[in-house]
């Protein structure tokens, strides 16, 4: 009985004394998949999600995660995409940098339409208000992308389906809140 509580202690201790130490140069990433569950895609999308496939790279300056959430309705499902720094390179381009790049050309943009026979491809990136430090959602004609910047990281969430641009925003900007806790 004493050898079992003896052997308890010390499990214990050094389980504490585990926790204690501090670990430098070690650095918590998150993955795509862990910004959104797919019970919150499914709530979302009305539709039930059968599995979520992650995947990372690194192009030499950016590590990109990213998520695809496939819904059993292959058109509701949903992708997001985290983008940090590769912090294995020494590149001074961040994700900040892209984003002024991206986006800045677009902040006091007013929506343009085309006139006659033109049809509009692509529309302008749409500044969204109160996500993040800065949002857009860029949208045409089969789908679109909410893109959303915290801090060094950015990350975008595209949600397929047939409804009309809004209530793909809306649905977009309701996974971003969902994401941006978790960031």
């Amino acid at each position: 009985m004493r050898r079992l509580l003896f052997i308890c202690l010390a499990s214990s201790l050094l389980m504490l004394l585990a926790g204690c130490t501090k670990r430098e140069g070690v650095s918590v990433t998150r993955d795509a998949c862990s910004l959104v569950s797919k019970e919150e895609v499914e709530t979302v999308q009305a539709a039930p999600v059968n599995e979520t496939k992650k995947s990372e790279h690194s192009d030499g300056v950016f590590v990109v995660s990213q998520c695809f959430f496939n819904a059993a309705d292959s058109s509701k499902s949903v992708t997001l995409a985290i983008v940090r720094s590769d912090r294995k390179q020494n590149s001074e381009r961040t994700p900040k940098d892209f984003w002024k790049e991206k986006f800045d050309p677009y902040w006091d943009e007013e929506p343009k339409s085309k006139s006659g026979d033109e049809k509009e491809q692509d529309s302008a990136p749409k500044k969204i208000e109160g996500l993040g430090d800065d949002a857009y959602w860029v949208g045409n004609r089969v789908g679109g992308i909410l893109y959303v910047i915290k801090g060094e990281t950015f990350f975008s969430i595209g949600v397929d389906g047939t409804e009309d641009q809004e209530t793909k925003l809306k649905k977009s900007k309701a996974l971003a809140e969902k994401a941006l806790q978790r960031l």
